[in-house]
């Protein structure tokens, strides 16, 4: 498969599920977003089902990019930076666009096992970013020696998934929970001694 091609496709297929949702998203809507006619789609994709597991790929690679690319000096700066970066929203959240659809692909999830696999690893991969911190945090002394990285980790990946559901289902705003995780890593997760210092 040409990957510029491919690429044009899968962007369209981004710009298309923004405007439309997944529900509503057909290859005609795709095509009205990019040079591409119907027929050339279907040429390198034979059913929207497989574009749509090509696009979740293709926006897991983005996801992935992102979270590797947010950084802060010390563990618990680097949790509180990804943390926010990831409960931003309006203009200042990347994600704003793609929310309502998203929230619509994750309801497909328990009927299509494609769609689950390819949310697990979104959710895998922010679980795991999260444990790595946590536990450099707890070698360095940032972060006391009680926490249990994991079940940090999947409490706040459980967290962050809700919030954006929520956001979307009912209009709540993200702030407050934004405000709840920096809370709870202060009072919770920073060690003692490191507490002083914010």
């Amino acid at each position: 498969m040409d990957d510029d091609a491919a690429n044009e496709i899968l962007c369209a297929t981004h710009r298309a599920l923004c405007t439309h949702g997944y529900a509503d998203l057909t290859l005609k809507h795709i095509a009205a977003e990019t040079d591409k006619s119907k027929a050339a789609i279907h040429y390198y994709y034979d059913s929207k089902a497989a574009l749509f597991t090509a696009f979740l790929g293709h926006l897991y690679e983005q996801y992935a990019d992102r979270i590797e690319s947010i950084s802060g000096d010390r563990p618990r700066e680097h949790l509180q930076s990804l943390l926010d970066e990831l409960l931003a929203t309006g203009d200042e959240s990347p994600d704003e666009g793609i929310r309502t659809a998203m929230v619509e692909v994750r309801a497909q999830a328990p009927y299509d096992d494609a769609i689950r696999t390819q949310l697990t690893r979104f959710d895998e991969v922010l679980a795991e970013e999260i444990r790595t911190i946590l536990q450099d945090g707890i070698d360095d002394g940032s972060f006391d020696e009680s926490v249990d990285p994991e079940l940090t980790a999947e409490f706040l990946t459980a967290t962050i998934s809700g919030a954006h559901t929520r956001h979307v289902a009912v209009g709540y705003s993200m702030d407050r929970v934004r405000d709840a995780t920096r809370q709870y890593v202060e009072t919770r997760l920073v060690a003692e001694t490191t507490k002083v210092t914010p």
